[in-house]
């Protein structure tokens, strides 16, 4: 595997601990911005907005730039985002700042991602991304922890400039250790030429499949924090470490993901969305039981954005492997986010902290609806059996 593979990682892991620590700090950030449980859950939706509908444009704008020169810049965005969250004075300045980081952030997993394929070969590309994404992983598993200790501890602005260095470093890592990547041949001239591979009705079904895949996971994970202290009642102080669990559990399902989403994505898809069904099921009924409530917890953590790694394999087969549509998958998969917490707001309101995990469920079971008629169009391409007539054909590989 390249190296240059883990250092976009590191700028992962970066992006993903910023997006993630509003999460890790929803009581600290009410206190200290003068706003509710849910409006500080709108910051997530906002972040996840920003990325879905300004992404793809902040990438298309950048697209004749070489990667890596494009990485740096988004990194300068992202950068000047952390900064003005941290000196947010109050809820309306946290909210643009989230914007502008939700718009790099987006347009940096397109670049960085499609870089990370270039980089690898292409019997091994469901493997770079699954190590690529591992920095999505590991900011769940220390980054969002980590973040919100130091916000415990030390305020949550201080979290934000932690943040803030922490992408300075990723920064610099970029410059020296990832090399100049040149166009592809197919992927030359302009933005027309990969707004071509997005015509395929196909593959905007693949993108929604991505969409509930993530929208199931992040119901749950959206309002872990308070779910788990104020439902299943465990003190604030150890929810970091239930964080740190579930950040290994995403790393390890993402390492196993990564090793099967080259010659198995469709199987891997449709066996995490029915696990995180029976998860997601299994916490709204016993978040009121400790064991009950980390057992179920652990297991969303496995199955559920560990999927990434099949959901980009599938995504790139269906069409290329090219930044702008690996940005609008990007997209995709952040309407999930949005979904998941614009309906989790009210429906925390409405029915109390267990309604986002059902919702999650019902998301869960679209996804799985998503699925069919691939599994349908697999079935078609199959070998026929030994026993006909009909000469064998070589299998397929659907999605």
């Amino acid at each position: 595997m390249p190296r240059a593979v883990y250092v976009l990682a590191l700028g992962i892991f970066a992006m993903v601990t910023s997006e993630f620590v509003v999460a890790g700090l929803m009581p600290q950030m009410a206190d200290g911005l003068d706003a509710t449980i849910p409006e500080i859950g709108y910051l997530i939706t906002a972040f996840a907005m920003a990325m879905a509908f300004g992404g793809p444009f902040l990438t298309a704008a950048l697209l004749k730039l070489p990667q890596k020169r494009a990485l740096l810049v988004l990194f300068g965005i992202f950068l000047g985002g952390n900064v003005l969250a941290a000196l947010a004075p109050d809820y309306w300045t946290m909210l643009v700042a989230r914007v502008i980081t939700g718009i790099a952030s987006q347009a940096f997993f397109g670049v960085g991602l499609s870089m990370a394929t270039r980089l690898a070969r292409p019997e091994i590309r469901g493997r770079a991304i699954a190590v690529a994404l591992n920095g999505l992983m590991l900011g769940t598993l220390l980054g969002l922890p980590l973040a919100t200790v130091v916000g415990e501890h030390l305020g949550w602005r201080a979290a934000f400039w932690a943040i803030t260095v922490l992408t300075a470093l990723a920064a610099v890592a970029t410059f020296v250790g990832v090399p100049r990547v040149e166009r592809a041949a197919d992927q030359a001239g302009s933005v027309r030429a990969e707004v071509g591979a997005l015509k395929s009705p196909r593959l905007w079904l693949t993108f929604t499949t991505s969409t509930f895949v993530i929208g199931a996971t992040f119901a749950a994970f959206s309002y872990l924090n308070p779910i788990l202290t104020e439902v299943t009642g465990f003190a604030t102080g150890t929810v970091p470490l239930l964080l740190v669990a579930y950040g290994a559990a995403t790393l390890i399902g993402n390492t196993i993901v990564g090793r099967l989403a080259d010659r198995h994505a469709l199987p891997v898809l449709v066996t995490g969305l029915a696990l995180n069904l029976g998860f997601l099921i299994g916490f709204a009924l016993l978040a009121d039981l400790p064991v009950g409530a980390v057992v179920m917890m652990l297991g969303i953590g496995l199955v559920g954005v560990t999927m990434n790694p099949a959901m980009a394999t599938r995504v790139q087969r269906v069409g290329n492997t090219g930044a702008l549509v690996t940005s609008v998958h990007s997209s995709f998969i952040t309407g999930g986010i949005i979904i998941a917490t614009s309906i989790g707001g009210p429906a925390i309101d409405a029915y109390g902290l267990r309604a986002p995990l059902w919702i999650g469920a019902g998301l869960a079971v679209l996804g799985l609806l998503s699925l069919v008629p691939d599994f349908r169009r697999r079935a078609a391409h199959a070998p026929a059996p030994a026993d006909t007539r009909t000469p064998a054909r070589e299998p397929v590989e659907v999605g």
